[in-house]
């Protein structure tokens, strides 16, 4: 029966309907890098479910030129073609109706080589001294149609046959082989391989001009990494990184990877980290390359997690990939995941697994906020999916699946997954589909279990009180606002008492649960409940309890004061592992925040940390005291030196033993923990730090390769270089602005972004934020200014952001980037009043891909401003602050 339809009834619908399905594309694209201008055509083959007058499809900003369609009965032209903009759709409409059957849709279209980093886009580079266009394509979540007409749902998957016209000299790269090439003078014609079913977002293409490194795996996949002329050679981590990636998912899913080549490109400029695209990951510069001289440990350890990740993604998203932006968790989350599962494979020494509690504790940060949203959340808009890339689908995502895994043990998990990605191939799949395979593997309800982890906002705070032998637990919804919500969770409940030789483990199902421990406290072998024991309060002491322990979980424990101050002597006698160190302080700050413990308890844990070695641990006790120094300028002003002091005499132990030199053959994490420290001493105003750090930049700029500098070492310099400086005395600046200019290593003009912004001095702030409305910097990489941002700045910041918000729009566009500019200034200031006056500002100027970061950043503000409230009131913090400054 035929519908009845008008072209109304497809505007503001979440997708598109379903009486057309792509199978197949041939795509034809002929970019003019002078003109900065596309032209193209693609043919569809489509499949017509039910008799239709209407095709609907999606387009954004193109110019549609000519449109036909033929089937079996001749070639049909629409006598109505509307693109609604709003809706970024492509209403073709016929004077007869389509019949059930095959078609093939043939578009001839036109667009603009955008500079926003989506879709279809130019970027620049610099060959021979001459500046050049190239061209990039960035489709997720939702910008392959500003590229070419398509059904651009991650469910709608077909074969792609691409083709490029481009300039001679340049390379062309797309998801597949090279087929054939044909030369007609200044221009070329590269016609690919016929891809495998994948969905639009995974589309890409590039070209430009490159250096290539290449090998083949052992299975025969041609492997090959470009980057921009003459920089080849810092191509070869990555190389080796993704060799071993695609080894080690072949073996652990039991699938092989499905194309027969892989290509890693970093392109000069690029919205995010990097991207997935099937056959033809693109990177950013700086996340591929790897500089022997210039790069510190940290970027070695960032560039081989984030090439896993993407290599990851081959199986997991593109392969089997999620059925609609609602589950894009299983995308990211299993990524992320599965990306330290390989970097732990490949670099066993790093103890990566105990830094992904850097990742967690990103995850519980976000989600302990009213406005956080579940890891399965509705998407009625695709564009909205954009400010769900964020901490709750990467962090908390992979966090949950971690819990499952230590849950049900790492064989059943590993069959379980090979199971799924065997089953679902090549087509697309829901969270519920992923529960049902773990479900039938393992025998266990996981389904049951885990949809209270998905489908719910936040997580639990679990409340631990020990009355006699018997440990009382009680679980709530845990919430930085202090909102008391009741909540219940199925939580893995792990706990050690005294020693991780007694341990004990169990489902929390309900609200409340009691659980007799005397089996434990006896094994100690004191009765505790005798006072004639003369040993009572040592052996009191020593019945230390750590509940989630190795921190596998992801919730927050509250104990009560006795146990909090057994765990503090546990930490001071170095009982626990550097897992729940970290999870004991990054509880503790959050309860702190949440006005659950007082700045005098948290002040007091952090104390017994100050000989602490580990870098994990010691990067949490640094971000701890960047936390507390945020609201202290507020809260406590008189106090603010006397603090800095404080946390100064907490690191000192750990600069003492470092110094500024590294020594050969040392630990990866050392160096790590090196740079970590100065340069949370350098924030501190440390002087006798601050003044060596300035003398060594004054010996790194007579000499740019000395090796009183080393790259792990550099951001601390530069962070006391722009703390000394002032509107008054701008050399510093100066000299750091004339690094960045004269330098063309990534690496470094990365760092001195990083840091520009640092300075206390707001007026040099305000010149930093300016550099981001110049063509000075590139737009990719306002990410590392906005995230220096001084504490000093913050105010100048908010109000640059403000007066500047038409300018930044117009810019930078309403994509990714957009949201750096609220998540990494809203945040920064500390009132109600402020956090209002953002909200009025707001009102007037809304713009839906800012819309959840807004709320987000607005609710912090908020958090703040309470927690300053509760921190005044403690009417002796001052003279413990100043006890503890004068402590060795």
């Amino acid at each position: 029966m035929e519908q009845k339809q008008n072209i109304d009834q497809f505007k503001g619908q979440t997708r598109l309907p379903s009486f057309a399905i792509p199978k197949r594309y041939e795509l034809h694209l002929i970019p003019d890098l002078t003109a900065c201008t596309f032209s193209g055509t693609v043919q569809i083959s489509l499949s017509i479910n039910e008799n239709t007058k209407f095709i609907v499809l999606n387009a954004l900003e193109l110019f549609v030129l000519n449109v036909s369609f033929t089937n079996t009965h001749g070639q049909h032209t629409p006598c109505d073609v509307l693109l609604e903009g709003e809706d970024e759709i492509l209403v073709l409409e016929f004077d007869e109706s389509l019949s059930v059957g095959e078609g093939v849709l043939e578009i001839e279209f036109s667009g603009i080589l955008n500079e926003h980093l989506c879709g279809l886009y130019r970027c620049t580079y610099v060959d021979g001294g001459v500046k050049k266009n190239m061209a990039v394509t960035q489709f997720e979540a939702v910008d392959a149609r500003r590229c070419f007409p398509c059904w651009d749902e991650p469910a709608l998957k077909a074969t792609f046959k691409v083709t490029l016209t481009v300039p001679s000299e340049l390379a062309a790269l797309s998801n597949m082989p090279v087929e054939n090439e044909n030369i007609d003078g200044e221009l070329k014609t590269v016609y690919f391989e016929e891809s495998p079913l994948m969905s639009t977002y995974l589309v890409a293409a590039v070209v430009g001009l490159f250096d290539h490194i290449e090998d083949t795996s052992t299975a025969g996949i041609k492997v090959r990494v470009y980057c921009a002329v003459g920089k080849s050679d810092q191509g070869k981590l990555a190389l080796d990184i993704a060799m071993k990636g695609l080894e080690t998912y072949t073996k652990y899913f039991s699938v092989p990877y499905p194309l027969p080549k892989l290509d890693l490109v970093a392109v000069p400029e690029f919205s995010g980290g990097a991207m997935e695209n099937y056959g033809l990951i693109i990177y950013r510069e700086n996340e591929l390359l790897y500089h022997e001289l210039h790069s510190p440990a940290a970027r070695k350890q960032r560039l081989t997690i984030v090439t896993a990740h993407e290599v990851a993604h081959q199986w997991f998203g593109n392969l089997v990939t999620m059925e609609w932006w609602t589950h894009l968790w299983l995308n990211e989350g299993f990524a992320t995941w599965v990306s330290y599962m390989a970097t732990n494979i490949l670099f066993p020494e790093w103890n990566i697994w105990t830094e992904f509690l850097l990742e967690v504790a990103n995850g519980l940060r976000m989600d302990a906020l009213e406005k956080s949203h579940p890891i399965e959340v509705e998407i009625h808009h695709a564009r909205s999916v954009i400010e769900v890339f964020d901490a709750v689908s990467y962090q908390k995502g992979s966090t949950v699946i971690r819990m499952l895994q230590g849950y049900l043990g790492d064989a059943i998990f590993q069959k379980s997954l090979s199971t799924y990605v065997g089953r679902y191939q090549a087509q697309n799949a829901k969270t519920e589909d992923l529960w049902n395979v773990l479900s039938e593997v393992s025998g266990e309800p996981v389904d049951l279990m885990m949809d209270t982890w998905t489908k719910k906002t936040g997580y639990p705070v679990i409340h631990v009180e020990l009355i006699d032998s018997i440990l009382e637990f009680k679980q709530s919804r845990f919430l930085l606002s202090g909102l008391h919500v009741d909540g219940e969770w199925i939580v893995p409940i792990t706990l050690c008492v005294g020693s991780y030789e007694r341990q004990k483990k169990f489902l929390l199902e309900t609200r409340h649960r009691r659980v007799d421990l005397s089996e434990l406290v006896q094994s100690i072998g004191d009765d505790l409940n005798s006072n004639k024991n003369k040993h009572e309060e040592d052996s009191q002491e020593n019945l230390w309890i750590k509940v989630n322990v190795d921190q596998s979980g992801f919730y927050r424990v509250n104990y009560e004061d006795k146990l909090t101050f057994r765990l503090r002597k546990a930490i001071q006698n170095n009982c626990l592992l550097k897992t729940d160190k970290f999870g004991i302080l990054d509880d503790g700050n959050a309860l702190c925040q949440a006005c659950e413990q007082s700045l005098s308890s948290l002040l007091l844990l952090m104390d017994v940390y100050r000989k602490e070695p580990d870098y994990v641990v010691v990067s949490k006790l640094i971000d701890v005291c960047y936390d507390v120094l945020k609201i202290s300028v507020d809260a406590i002003p008189d106090s603010v030196n006397e603090l800095k002091q404080y946390f100064i005499s907490l690191l000192m132990f750990s600069a003492e033993q470092l110094g500024w030199d590294s020594i050969s053959g040392e630990n990866h994490s050392v160096s790590l923990l090196r740079g970590k420290v100065l340069q949370a001493l350098a924030t501190f105003d440390h002087d006798i730090t601050q003044r060596e750090a300035l003398r060594r930049f004054q010996i790194l700029l007579d000499d740019r390769n000395t090796s009183l500098l080393s790259s792990n070492t550099r951001r601390a310099a530069y962070v006391a270089v722009m703390r000394n400086s002032t509107t008054e005395s701008r050399t510093g600046l100066e000299s750091l602005l004339s690094c960045y200019r004269s330098t063309d290593v990534l690496q470094e003009r990365e760092m001195i972004l990083r840091c520009i912004a640092s300075s206390a001095d707001p007026n040099l702030v305000l010149e930093a934020l300016n550099l981001l409305l110049s063509d000075e910097i590139r737009d990719q990489d306002i990410v590392y200014v906005l995230a220096g941002i001084s504490i000093e700045g913050s105010g100048t910041a908010l109000r640059w952001l403000k007066d500047n918000w038409e300018r930044i729009l117009a810019k930078y566009g309403a994509g990714l980037l957009l949201t750096n500019f609220i998540s990494q200034i809203v945040p920064l200031t500390n009132s109600n009043e402020e956090a209002n006056g953002i909200e009025a500002f707001f009102a007037s100027h809304a713009n839906p891909s800012i819309i959840m970061n807004l709320n987000l950043s607005i609710e912090q503000i908020r958090i703040k401003a309470r927690w300053i409230q509760s921190v005044r009131l403690e009417l002796s913090l001052p003279d413990l602050i100043k006890q503890l400054a004068q402590r060795k």
